[in-house]
């Protein structure tokens, strides 16, 4: 009877792991979740400990952020538009989403679906929530350890909060599924209230904290699982987006001091935890484990383990050296500009406190914030790509082996030594597995300083921004005044530094859409999507710059010349301005801070409204 026992249990485990590792596949893979009985039949699997492991990996794989622009599903560039870069000109959905180009319908928008078997990160968020209730629900009733219980049940539940928030995060209230069922039928009352919907994600989030006291986690196998200090993290995030404009529109001081009292828990639990900011801005997602103190919590990846990898090293890097550049890493001119000088001034400051440098259009690279120089690659600038110490990037147009016509491009998600026949993700292999970092110390230290900003308490705001851009590079000593902050007077001045500071400081870390939505500041853009174009000043300047040097053959021409000299630079070379065609100005309409559902998914209940604003629209998001 007892071989008996547990030859079942085995073939259920079997059948249970089959359902949560074929994610590639095109049928029954979601067959677990529609099973009639999950406390009886299924009882032995949620006694297993292995088959839980390997639905709570799978959980993590559907849930945890990834690298953005990882994934081409449809529809998916919309969450990621802003005036950060050039792509948002290039991508129909992204030109819809900033109204550049049309305004997006009710079908334009799919983060959720009656398609719950979706092989996609993203393709259904309740469909990751289903797996996160299984969880929370069925593991109290097995027979593992109450201690090994708690360590899964914490996971799940912050998974769940994770899932959540990024849903709130696009449409404010949706429908709270609390228990398990077919994704596909949420008969549970319609759209829960978007305070209703955060209270939830808070109390997961608390359950978390909870359920994962006394959980540690080594680097070698727990590298990317959720911990306390992960958990207390999301939590201040969360209630900054609760007290922030796009839900606080009223501006409700408690709500600030509610964010400002979880914000400083998790700064503080950091700094005990010994978390600090990497010396080197350029070394942040170069440096892994235990090297980074910074990264708090990171989706792991791998160039050597099968279908563990990501493509950004190719979509960063150019032709020349094995990369095929994207427009998504490539800056437009907003982002460019909002670097300061190294005197931590605006490039446009002309006031009393004005340190010795000045900003030069032509030579827009020079005497600028040294995190400009560890993001960017320029025309002329030292990438020592492929391990070739000495190489210089040439981005001007026509230049060999240069097919973008990019003036400029991103080196920050890039591993300079990887050879360039090694740069592809081909085969679910290659790449350079590096590990993409969603939540680091610097954002803990910033939120926290917007949060005692909003509470009246700009010498704390000063000092906790002081010691991200002491970080950087930007002048001297410990005081605020050092770091450009000393032309700040207000909260409002202080509002509006701390925003440009997240831009640059987490440049291409997917932070810009979701800031300019949650601080209502999205429709406020002007302009157009517009980046650096560099062109000779004559056609005939190529066959010179491209000829070998007469003293060294190992090198060209354009490699000894000394380009940061304004005469040299500007005798061969001229900047451009390179504008998408067919696009107009930003005109985002106010009623895009929230999305409303995909009909698709709207008819998975008659209890469900459109958002107010689109089409047919009664649900007020923020109700």
């Amino acid at each position: 009877m007892m071989i008996k026992k547990y030859k079942n249990i085995l073939k259920k485990s079997l059948f249970f792991l089959a359902a949560t590792t074929f994610l590639t596949a095109c049928v029954n893979k979601d067959e677990f979740f529609l099973l009639e009985d999950r406390s009886g039949i299924d009882a032995a699997i949620w006694s297993t400990e292995g088959a839980v492991e390997m639905h709570l990996r799978e959980t993590y794989d559907m849930s945890t952020p990834r690298f953005p622009h990882q994934d081409t599903y449809d529809r998916y560039p919309i969450h990621l538009a802003s005036d950060e870069n050039y792509f948002s000109g290039n991508d129909t959905w992204a030109k819809a989403a900033l109204g550049v180009q049309g305004f997006l319908a009710n079908n334009d928008v799919r983060f959720v679906g009656n398609k719950y078997q979706g092989n996609n990160f993203g393709d259904n968020r309740y469909f990751d929530i289903a797996r996160c209730n299984n969880g929370i629900v069925n593991i109290p009733a097995g027979t593992m350890p109450d201690a090994i219980k708690k360590r899964f049940i914490g996971q799940y539940y912050a998974l769940r909060a994770l899932n959540y928030f990024e849903l709130v995060k696009v449409y404010g209230g949706v429908p709270l599924v609390l228990t398990p069922q077919s994704p596909g039928t949420l008969n549970v009352g319609g759209r829960a209230s978007a305070k209703e919907c955060f209270d939830q994600i808070v109390k997961d989030l608390d359950l978390a904290i909870e359920n994962l006291q006394g959980t540690t986690w080594g680097d070698s196998d727990g590298r990317g699982r959720i911990s306390v200090e992960i958990a207390t993290c999301l939590k201040a995030k969360v209630l900054l987006y609760w007290a922030s404009p796009q839900f606080n529109p009223g501006n409700d001081q408690s709500r600030w001091q509610t964010a400002l009292q979880a914000n400083k828990a998790a700064y503080d639990m950091c700094t005990t935890n010994g978390r600090d900011l990497v010396p080197n801005y350029a070394d942040i997602f170069l440096l892994e484990g235990t090297q980074n103190k910074e990264a708090i919590f990171v989706r792991t990846y791998s160039s050597t383990v099968e279908r563990r990898g990501h493509n950004t090293e190719n979509k960063v890097r150019p032709n020349t050296e094995g990369g095929s550049s994207n427009a998504a890493f490539i800056p437009t001119l907003q982002l460019l500009n909002a670097y300061p000088m190294s005197d931590g001034n605006a490039i446009s400051y002309t006031g009393a406190n004005k340190g010795n440098v000045t900003y030069d259009a032509t030579m827009f690279w020079q005497n600028r914030d040294p995190r400009f120089e560890a993001t960017f690659a320029y025309n002329g600038s030292l990438w020592p790509l492929s391990g070739k110490t000495n190489r210089r990037q040439w981005n001007y147009v026509n230049a060999t082996g240069e097919t973008a016509n990019y003036g400029v491009y991103c080196r920050k998600f890039s591993i300079p030594s990887i050879a360039s026949g090694a740069v592809a993700y081909s085969n679910n292999l290659g790449g350079n597995g590096m590990d993409w970092i969603d939540l680091r110390f610097a954002e803990v230290i910033l939120s926290y300083a917007e949060c005692a900003n909003e509470t009246s308490d700009l010498g704390l705001a000063k000092t906790l921004v002081g010691k991200v851009r002491m970080r950087a590079g930007l002048g001297k000593g410990t005081n605020p005044r050092d770091f450009g902050l000393e032309n700040v007077s207000g909260t409002a001045d202080m509002r509006e530094f701390i925003t440009n500071e997240r831009m640059i400081e987490f440049a291409f870390e997917n932070k810009r859409n979701s800031d300019l939505r949650r601080l209502r500041k999205w429709h406020l853009l002007s302009g157009t999507i517009q980046t650096i174009r560099i062109e000779l000043q004559r056609s005939g300047d190529r066959a010179s710059l491209e000829s070998v040097n007469p003293t060294n053959s190992a090198l060209l021409r354009r490699d000894t010349l000394d380009f940061n000299k304004k005469s040299t630079y500007t005798h061969f070379f001229k900047n451009t301005v390179l504008t998408p065609s067919g696009i107009g100005s930003f005109s985002i309409p106010e009623y895009h801070y929230f999305y409303t559902f995909h009909n698709d998914f709207m008819y998975s209940s008659p209890l469900l409204q459109a958002t107010i604003g689109w089409a047919g629209g009664t649900f007020d998001p923020l109700k």
